[in-house]
């Protein structure tokens, strides 16, 4: 349960409108359920918990920002709490795209034989050998969820802005038309900017039947105009073309080329950049390619971050995935939030800020919404860690299934989705749609429904409220779902020596094992070698391909140490409880070369890592992002 609700907008009075706080006090916008979103809006937003896991950097300097684990909401409830203002929000959102994104997940080479086995990788496909590709999230939606989500994310993010500040919301063509609106609603319409269009380039696939899609849009909205935003407006200037150079170098008349340049001239031989801008997308060989999916280049965040803050301001990303905001904003000397309900997320960007030699905090938002690497996976797991739970294509798709009970026959089994957090919480209107929307629809014989729930405002309210409302004869049996889920996630086991050397400490890994990853492990390459299988018979079908050598199936395998399965290790020297402390570490690139606390090496591992204290824990993180630590 939340410690409390913090309104969105101060000075609301009883009877005052909640939305007489907005530009306007009408939905402009209508479509279903987009009523329902109000009622948690005037119940204010969620506070929770927050533990602090990690200090990373120097004591003797100021922490120059926070990485958050959490969601968007009770993200903004923090720092309500906290009194930060934030003066600059770039947000990347999901786009309602219908894909589902995957993080490729590359095993190591074995520190044992590495020596023996890198000549004979460097003749094969590491990629197709060494690699598979784990779910990071799903970006599927129904229509009316994601606007009520996005809607109510707006509400908060704004609650947290100063009156100076900016917004930045990127988008696609899939769902930026229905944005805009929501936006023009929530900030005003006189507070709109600039439209932005960020103009790249990919392959087209030569039979496709319509125009290369290769723009995103960026809608940009001061909070409040009239407040001086334009005081943390910087003129920016990019480079003219060199066909615009030699254009102003002879003039319209003379210049070796046609056309008149269009192209607004400033004092300094650059111009300010029009509302359509071409920066490359991030490829496989950039520095700061981070092998994260819809990671945007640093470029573009580049040109937002100076264009609209000043040094030493907060600039915040509540969507914040491979952490190039936070990363930008460092470089050009402002505070950073990252926020992100990804496990991937929060590390990724803590090990590219490390890199860069950054002072922050780690903290993670105690909502029971991040049981596992991200709600995407724990979504995942859950029909098969509700015992019993099966389809029923009988019933309606608000139920996961159903349950047999000698007692009570066939119990439908509500499951919260972990992606819209209109449903993660067990609420007195999420309950009244159960109660008079779901349950009356169900056939006659049915005698119970489990509800479970991963939280819950106030469970007796809920069962108050559910005996004196309930319009059937149906028992609602109510369920935590958290404690389900607490005994599935289980940590790797780690074996290790710890010896004293003339120089300090050393810890070596002599064995590492993860029943997780190897059950994804042999999922795998049950899946690729059906495929392949498939591939042949086909292939066999075809009298041009018969022919033809074919490619034989090699399985990933995982030797008897597990080496392979590790990707950074941390020496904790000084806590042996509480937040973390790295005062060693080191990250296990995809090629096994060593990257020492921050600093890329051209050494590969050898199982060890070395510290001059005497280390107190040791954390491991797996090629997948789970984190076990051992008390030494």
């Amino acid at each position: 349960m939340p410690i409390s609700y913090i309104p969105y907008f101060p000075n609301t009075i009883e009877g005052q409108a909640i939305l007489d706080n907005f530009t306007r006090t009408a939905r402009l916008l209508r479509y279903r359920d987009n009523d329902r979103v109000i009622d948690r809006i005037k119940r204010g937003l969620p506070l929770y918990e927050v533990e602090k896991l990690e200090t990373v950097g120097t004591s003797d300097k100021a922490t120059s920002g926070v990485l958050l684990r959490g969601e968007c909401l009770s993200a903004c409830a923090y720092l309500k709490s906290q009194n930060t203002k934030i003066d600059l929000v770039y947000i990347d959102p999901p786009f309602a795209s219908g894909a589902d994104y995957a993080k490729k997940v590359y095993l190591r080479r074995n520190p044992h034989v590495a020596d023996m086995i890198q000549k004979a990788e460097e003749e094969l496909d590491l990629d197709e050998l060494r690699a598979f590709e784990e779910k990071m999230y799903g970006d599927i939606w129904n229509k009316e969820d994601y606007l009520n989500w996005m809607y109510e994310n707006l509400l908060a993010i704004k609650s947290v802005m100063s009156e100076t500040a900016s917004i930045y919301v990127h988008l696609d063509w899939h769902i930026g038309h229905y944005v805009k609106i929501l936006m023009d609603e929530v900030f005003g319409e006189d507070n709109f900017v600039n439209e932005i269009v960020w103009c790249y380039s990919r392959p087209s696939v030569s039979n496709q039947k319509h125009f290369t899609k290769l723009h995103d849009t960026l809608f940009w909205y001061a909070k409040n105009k009239d407040e001086g935003y334009s005081a943390n407006m910087n003129s920016v200037r990019i480079e003219y073309s060199e066909k615009t150079k030699e254009r102003n170098k002879y003039g319209s008349g003379g210049s070796k080329y046609s056309g008149n340049s269009t192209e607004r001239v400033t004092h300094d031989e650059g111009k300010i950049p029009e509302d359509y801008w071409y920066i490359p997308m991030v490829v496989g060989n950039a520095n700061e390619n981070a092998d994260y999916s819809t990671q945007k280049p640093e470029a573009l965040l580049e040109r937002i971050i100076k264009a609209s803050s000043n040094e030493g301001m907060v600039v915040a990303d509540f969507f914040g995935g491979s952490g190039v905001t936070a990363a930008v904003a460092h470089k050009l000397g402002r505070k950073f939030i990252h926020v992100d309900v990804g496990i991937n997320s929060i590390q990724t960007t803590r090990d590219r800020l490390l890199a860069l030699g950054a002072n922050f905090e780690v903290l993670e938002v105690k909502d029971g919404v991040s049981l596992y690497r991200n709600p995407q996976q724990t979504m995942d797991k859950l029909k098969s860690l509700i015992t019993g739970l099966r389809n029923e294509d009988a019933l309606d798709s608000f139920w996961e299934g159903a349950i047999s009970d000698s007692k009570y026959g066939k119990m439908p089994v509500y499951v919260p989705n972990l992606l819209d957090h209109n449903s993660k919480v067990l609420d007195i209107p999420l309950m009244n749609r159960i109660l008079n929307e779901a349950m009356p629809d169900l056939d006659t014989d049915i005698k119970r429904v489990v509800v479970y729930y991963v939280d819950i405002t106030d469970s007796q309210e809920i069962e108050k409220f559910i005996r004196n409302h309930n319009p059937t004869t149906i028992e609602v049996d109510l369920r935590d779902l958290k404690e389900l889920l607490s005994e599935v996630v289980i940590d790797d086991i780690v074996s290790y020596e710890l010896t004293e050397t003339g120089e300090g400490f050393e810890v070596e890994i002599t064995q590492f094992i993860s029943d997780r990853l190897s059950q994804k492990i042999s999922e795998y390459n049950e899946k690729r070698k059906l495929g392949k299988s498939q591939k042949d018979v086909v292939t066999a079908i075809d009298e041009e391909e018969t022919t033809k050598p074919k490619s034989k199936f090699k399985p990933i395998e995982i030797s008897e140490n597990g080496l392979e399965l590790i990707e950074w290790v941390s020496l904790d020297c000084t806590n042996a409880d509480g937040a973390w402390k790295s005062d060693a570490e080191i990250k296990i690139d995809k090629l096994g070369y060593m990257v020492l606390n921050g600093k890329k090496t051209k050494v590969l591992w050898d199982a060890k890592i070395q510290s001059a204290e005497k280390p107190l824990r040791l954390k491991i993180r797996n090629i997948a992002g789970d984190e076990s630590v051992v008390l030494l």
